[in-house]
């Protein structure tokens, strides 16, 4: 089992009531994206579907995903975490994307 921080953006935060800037959330299989936002959801299902689409499971448009300050959002949401991130030392950060212009 893992524990895997997660930190979301602030209307993600206030949408499922999040105080603070991050979660935690336990993973029972390989620490992965699937996996941490399963649990998330799980926990948290006021964010069913704003972070990935309800029927195809995919990543939201405006959403992106990092880990050990890299982007990982086109990685496959089945791949491993890295161990810093898999150990709790370093957050999955879903980040709002900035866009306009």
């Amino acid at each position: 089992m893992a524990t895997i921080r997660v930190e979301l953006p602030a209307h993600l935060r206030a949408l499922a009531k999040i105080a603070g800037h991050e979660v935690s959330v336990e993973v029972a299989e390989l620490a992965t994206v699937r996996g941490a936002l399963d649990a998330l959801e799980a926990m948290y299902p006021a964010l069913l579907g704003t972070i990935r689409d309800h029927e195809k499971g995919e990543r939201r448009a405006f959403l992106r995903y990092f880990a050990c300050m890299q982007d990982i959002s086109h990685d496959s949401p089945d791949a491993a975490l890295p161990a810093a991130v898999a150990d709790g030392r370093e957050p999955l950060i879903v980040l709002g994307a900035v866009a306009g212009g």
